[in-house]
């Protein structure tokens, strides 16, 4: 017997779409939404709504599963110790290891669902020569969300299903429209679910319960330049918002260093990096990096990716020679590997070398 399907319905336009075209494909459904934190005052109800409307257009039974838990476990306390320790995290890439493909497949087995389907933008296809199932980019560029998919095992793969990796925004919105589905001019969210307002330093203050004390700017050769109002409102390559002057030009955020309470500054040159590390390795098309490989690489989302050399030197340690030097490795981001459309693998940056 054909195994069900739990759909992932966020309340948006994509995932409401995901959720017809397996309808229209004959698939048994269920429609999950998660609750995932406290969104106070403005709440999820009429996201919960919204997805609960579609279901019932779509005749398919409709859960919200309270995953809070782990989410605060497994995302937002990792977003806030990674930002303590100087570095920039990605929660959608976590969000999507530990929630989405596996918290998520975990309670949807028990309504007897085999696999999860999302709205994301990305293809899952099997390498015929050696069995393995691929993660590759979306058919339109514009959209494509393989790089924050990155982590995921073969395992999560095999239960993974993205209708929507061959269409375009424009026909997606269109095909909700022709529905009648009451989101299909929903506005998308821009920034991080759980800082909408984008203010980080201030949703760590709220969400941590302490403050963050001020301390020095320092030059690349140690000199004070100024004071900083806590090292949780900075990250590499930042230039706005420092309010510091300097006679040599523009000011960016070089290393956020915790132990010293200290954020370091330099021109712009003093950030370009031709060697990035990266750690925490997840390899998707392959085992691993059998010695040095021509590949392409992302250092950030919305970056197009950039001709490397990249070998494993260690168990879980990747070395990334840029044939050019890149602009702001920034320790905590994702570096994510690819093979013209194929998703290598990735890592967690640890350090840039930067160029003399």
């Amino acid at each position: 017997m054909e195994r069900r399907i739990a759909v992932a319905m966020s309340g948006g336009v994509d995932s409401s779409v995901a959720a017809w075209l397996l309808k229209e494909a004959g698939h048994r459904l269920t429609g999950v939404t998660l609750k995932l934190f406290d969104r106070g005052e403005d709440g999820p109800g009429d996201d919960v709504e919204d997805a609960r409307g579609v279901a019932r257009r779509l005749g398919i039974p409709h859960y919200v599963f309270d995953l809070s838990q782990c989410f605060r476990e497994q995302v937002m306390d990792r977003f806030a110790a990674a930002y303590e320790a100087g570095r920039t995290p990605n929660p959608c890439v976590d969000c999507n290891r530990h929630i989405k493909f596996q918290a998520l497949l975990r309670r949807a087995g028990e309504l007897g669902c085999g696999a999860v389907a999302t709205g994301h933008y990305a293809r899952v296809e099997e390498d015929r020569g050696s069995g393995r199932l691929l993660l590759k980019k979306a058919l339109h560029l514009e959209k494509d969300q393989s790089y924050v998919l990155y982590a995921l095992s073969q395992e999560q793969l095999s239960a993974s299903l993205f209708p929507l990796g061959g269409m375009s925004k424009e026909e997606v919105r269109a095909a909700a429209g022709e529905q009648g589905f009451v989101n299909a001019r929903k506005r998308e969210s821009q920034d991080i679910c759980f800082v909408p307002d984008g203010d980080y330093a201030a949703f760590l203050r709220r969400y941590r319960g302490r403050e963050y004390p001020p301390g020095p700017f320092l030059d690349l050769e140690g000199n004070v330049l100024g004071r900083h109002s806590g090292i949780v409102g900075y990250t590499v390559g930042q230039r706005r918002g420092l309010g510091v002057s300097s006679s040599r030009g523009r000011l960016y955020v070089q290393r956020v260093c915790p132990r010293e309470n200290a954020v370091v500054l330099g021109d712009s040159g003093s950030l370009m990096s031709r060697v990035v590390l990266a750690r925490e390795l997840n390899w998707i098309a392959v085992p691993r990096l059998d010695g040095p490989v021509r590949l392409r690489a992302k250092l950030r989302y919305r970056q197009q990716e950039q001709p490397c050399t990249a070998e494993q030197v260690e168990e879980d340690v990747l070395r990334v020679v840029f044939d050019q030097p890149q602009r702001a490795a920034a320790p905590g981001q994702a570096l994510v590997l690819y093979d013209g459309d194929v998703v290598v693998g990735g890592g967690t940056i640890m350090e840039g070398e930067r160029d003399a």
